[in-house]
């Protein structure tokens, strides 16, 4: 159910950024966006997938015909994709690697980091990675940690924090924000990346977000909840709308 609402929830935003384009032939790296859960991502005219084990990197210039041009093996337990600009962040079970887009159809290996076996997503921005490892079925442990990256020098990722939490899994950025499901959501302000500061929660179930402008969209195994955000004041989250599901 998880992997259905998500990809309901993707595809909507997805179209309706790509609509407000003036070139409906092409999709610009700025448009579209998706949760720190998924398994495919676009980059200019380029859309890059995982499987289990791989990277598949297809062509879509075209959009009613793509083409895939190149697949990578990258490692073990592979779950999740989220790209920043030129960079892939992927998360496995064990570990986050990062990759560069410049030859988008040849992305080029960076880095990446080891850590115990645990569901893994990962955001970034120009400067910091965030990490979610917690315990589920299947992923072989009992951690529930927060981890922060520097990653700064991308072939160099340096992890500066590390912040225990219930059950933490999807999260998002939003400014100096950082958005976290975990028993609530919570959000912490990063401005200090080395220090995260527990700054408000929604007292709702949600797996993962997605952070539009300022409108938070929060996907529950029960439905779809969106937010507004006030960037003046991070506590004045006011609920928009609901789709139970």
């Amino acid at each position: 159910m998880k992997k259905y609402i998500f990809l309901i929830i993707t595809g909507l935003v997805l179209s309706c950024d790509s609509d407000s384009s003036s070139d409906s032939t092409t999709m610009s790296n700025e448009t579209g966006k998706a949760g720190s859960l998924a398994r495919f991502t676009s980059y200019n005219d380029y859309l890059y997938t995982v499987d289990n084990q791989k990277l598949n990197v297809f062509n879509i210039a075209n959009r009613e015909s793509p083409v895939k041009v190149n697949e990578l093996q990258i490692g073990f337990n592979i779950e999740t994709l989220f790209n920043y600009k030129e960079y892939l962040y992927i998360g496995s079970q064990n570990g986050m690697y990062i990759y560069s887009v410049q030859n988008p159809e040849q992305p080029q290996y960076l880095s990446d980091v080891q850590h115990f076996t645990a569901c893994d997503p990962v955001i970034a921005n120009a400067t910091h990675a965030y990490v979610t490892l917690h315990a589920d079925i299947g992923c072989g442990t009992t951690i529930n940690v927060l981890e922060t990256y520097d990653v700064t020098d991308v072939v160099n990722p340096i992890l500066i924090s590390s912040r225990n939490l219930t059950k933490p899994i999807g999260l998002g950025l939003y400014n100096d924000y950082l958005i976290v499901c975990d028993d609530e959501v919570k959000i912490f302000d990063v401005s200090d990346p080395s220090n995260s500061v527990l700054v408000h929660a929604i007292n709702r179930s949600a797996f993962d977000v997605i952070v539009n402008n300022n409108t938070l969209i929060l996907i529950g195994e029960n439905g779809l909840y969106q937010y507004s955000l006030n960037p003046n004041s991070i506590q004045n989250t006011e609920e928009l709308s609901t789709i139970n599901i």
